[in-house]
């Protein structure tokens, strides 16, 4: 598809494959847009590993036990999406240690994770409906994370050396609620389809993890466009300082 499309890719969908079982290492790497992988059943280390436009999804099977909670159990491995660069990635339950770990583009949504994610992260959004180990955030210098938890733990957590814990936007509600829409058609998510029929009550729930030198360029753009000067210098400046 990159060889004769280039990095464009195809439209959204283009090329569906569903797979049935356990995934090994760095299932869907690299997978450029145009391209869309699903897996009922769960999946190694190194899911995503860059990301490239395309679309992934990871679901527990049809045929798990009675009583089997997806958001309780873990389905995919350690260092999941690791340097993505663009796309999208669906995954209904836990995964390991070191999420989307120099993330810089890539969409994500997850029940819950280890240790250290979001880990360098430089750009992407990332979205977890449920808890995180220690050291979130760690050198994450953009993009934006959204953490769902009602117990309050979650900013004894988070590494706070260049990110801050920010109120949401009503831009940044509206952006939720479609991210976890889709969630919930791309896996049938039961946490997402709980918080989406209470949505109101639940989003006040979501801490947003917001980088310092990302707000910093944010605000550099909006002046420099408020007041008619050149918007790369401005950046350009911010990212500077």
């Amino acid at each position: 598809v990159t060889r004769r499309y280039g990095g464009a890719g195809l439209p959204h969908d283009t090329i569906q494959m569903q797979f049935t079982g356990s995934a090994g290492n760095s299932f869907g790497a690299f997978v450029p847009k145009g391209i869309t992988l699903r897996v009922e059943g769960d999946a190694n280390d190194y899911f995503g590993k860059g990301l490239s436009g395309g679309r992934l999804a990871v679901f527990p099977h049809r045929d798990a036990p009675d009583g089997f909670v997806a958001e309780d159990n873990v389905v995919a491995g350690n260092v999941a999406l690791y340097g993505a660069t663009a796309g999208e990635a669906y995954i209904r339950g836990i995964v390991g240690e070191r999420f989307c770990v120099r993330n810089s583009g890539a969409t994500a949504v997850v029940e819950g994770v280890g240790d250290h994610a979001c880990e360098y992260m430089t750009g992407g959004r990332v979205v977890v409906l449920g808890r995180t180990g220690r050291n979130f955030g760690a050198g994450m210098s953009g993009g934006v994370a959204f953490v769902y938890d009602s117990s309050g733990v979650f900013p004894s957590l988070l590494n706070r050396e260049m990110v801050d814990l920010d109120p949401l936007t009503e831009e940044d509600r509206e952006v939720l609620e479609a991210i976890i829409g889709k969630h919930l058609a791309e896996t049938g998510s039961a946490r997402a389809d709980h918080i989406l029929a209470h949505f109101t009550d639940e989003v006040r729930h979501f801490y947003k993890v917001m980088p310092q030198d990302y707000k910093r360029v944010i605000r550099a753009r909006a002046a420099a466009e408020a007041e008619g000067r050149d918007v790369d210098e401005a950046i350009m400046a911010a990212a500077r300082v």
